[in-house]
């Protein structure tokens, strides 16, 4: 099948032409002809198989032409980076059609989003919290939304926008077509589509958490983060075919602690991306990486979502996530649009059990190999290392032993605990005072 095959415009199918894509991946296809019929739609599909293209094609088939120039659409997605992400996608998609959207988020001057809707938008793209203030405001009418898309919603669930999204969806109307798009089906998604939406019809073109294909994986077990840090720049020296690599830290502090010390080593070839830089920083950024100005790059989890960059080469998983499908989405930034890529996770014995998670969910184990005997081991620990005590065993309890007796000394007097029933009386004397006389009228003092 080809994308000449679906039910799209001439205004579609040169704009795809355009951007080179010939052939609808598997949530494409399979969601269209759902999306064109108003259903609500859940879209399950692995990170890297066109989810963005599957909800925007037919939304953009679907528009017909009206001088009232009030936004239809609302996209919620997690992040800013994303925002700009899907932002771009439409407008090269929508290239031939009349069509109009206008990208919002947090930290930019909402007054400036407001006089770009004014003049006339059919879609809004944004994050949660700026979608609330524009709908609240009257900005974006809330009774023209005919069409409401969350777009990694299980992201958007696992980073706490629950009360925003519930927000939203209480000022928008009724009658209206849900669109969900997510890389995993968590209990949190199940949640939420039973308690807001009526009848969602599920398509899902693989296992929840199945790993992509093309992505080849390792493990390789690591004593601590100090060591860590030494086989990374080890790899990142020997290993000609990293041209690309994307290395996830979990955390702002732990992202900032690997870009102190490798950035002496690497200079510009090094980036650091979390939520403390400012926007357009992260976007200049993320543009270098792009690009290729930039080699390695290293990033938070919360801004996984936000990163769609091509060719990416390796992975490198250098703390393993605490949430085993944020390590689905981790590897899915590379081997996508059918190429291949690698994955490459440091594991310290503190992270087994997270790794045994992982494998559970995406119902493979990841090979295991050696650490090059090269790479110094470390015996430096950070605050938070240091901080963790040793794996507790707990014992299972015993069973009482027939043949000994019972103590042999008797509990101390202080130790002898006496049942004490505590009266009403009793308690309100405690709050009130000694005089505490009891009944109706209260007591005296």
């Amino acid at each position: 099948m080809t994308f000449r095959d679906l039910n799209l415009n001439t205004a579609l199918w040169n704009a795809l032409d355009d951007l080179g894509f010939t052939t609808p991946t598997d949530i494409q296809k399979d969601s269209f002809s759902s999306i064109m019929a108003g259903k609500d739609v859940l879209g399950i599909a692995k990170t890297g198989t066109g989810k963005t293209l599957a909800y925007l094609m037919p939304i953009i088939r679907l528009h017909q032409f009206s001088k009232k120039k009030t936004p239809w659409v609302l996209i919620v997605v997690p992040t800013r980076e994303l925002v700009l992400q899907v932002h771009e996608e439409f407008c090269a998609l929508a290239k031939y059609t009349s069509l109009k959207s206008v990208a919002a988020y947090g930290g930019a001057n909402i007054k400036t989003q407001v006089a770009e809707i004014a003049l006339g938008a059919d879609v809004v793209i944004g994050t949660p919290g700026r979608l609330n203030d524009l709908v609240l405001n009257g900005a974006v009418p809330a009774k023209g939304i005919k069409k409401f898309v969350l777009d990694e919603v299980d992201q958007m669930l696992s980073l706490g926008f629950r009360t925003e999204l519930k927000h939203l969806m209480d000022l928008l109307p009724e009658k209206r077509q849900n669109i969900m798009f997510s890389a995993t089906m968590t209990e949190e998604v199940e949640e939420l589509i039973k308690t807001e939406f009526i009848f969602t019809e599920k398509i899902e073109t693989a296992p929840s958490g199945a790993p992509v294909e093309k992505i080849e994986q390792v493990a390789f077990p690591v004593p601590n983060f100090s060591t860590k840090l030494n086989f990374l720049a080890y790899l990142l020296h020997r290993d000609t075919d990293m041209h690309k690599v994307l290395v996830f830290a979990g955390t702002k502090k732990f992202a900032d602690r690997i870009y102190s010390s490798l950035v002496d080593q690497f200079e510009d070839q090094i980036a650091v991306i979390h939520a403390n830089k400012n926007a357009n920083r992260r976007f200049n950024t993320v543009d270098d990486f792009e690009a290729g100005r930039c080699r390695i790059l290293i990033a938070s989890d919360v801004l996984a979502r936000g990163i769609d960059v091509t060719d990416v080469t390796h992975v490198i998983n250098l703390t393993i996530p605490e949430v085993p499908e944020d390590f689905v989405h981790r590897i899915g930034r590379t081997g996508r649009a059918e190429k291949s890529g690698k994955a490459i996770s440091f594991v310290s014995p503190m992270e087994e059990e997270r790794m045994f998670h992982i494998e559970e969910l995406m119902k493979m184990e990841i090979p295991i190999a050696a650490m090059p005997e090269e790479v110094e081991v470390s015996t430096l620990l950070t605050p938070e290392e240091e901080s963790k005590p040793g794996m507790r065993i707990k014992l299972p309890k015993l069973p009482n032993d027939p043949l000994k007796g019972a103590a042999f000394h008797e509990k101390l007097e202080k130790n002898k605990k006496v049942p004490m029933k505590v009266t009403r009386a009793d308690k309100m004397k405690l709050k009130y005072g000694r005089n505490y006389q009891g009944g109706h009228g209260g007591g005296t003092r």
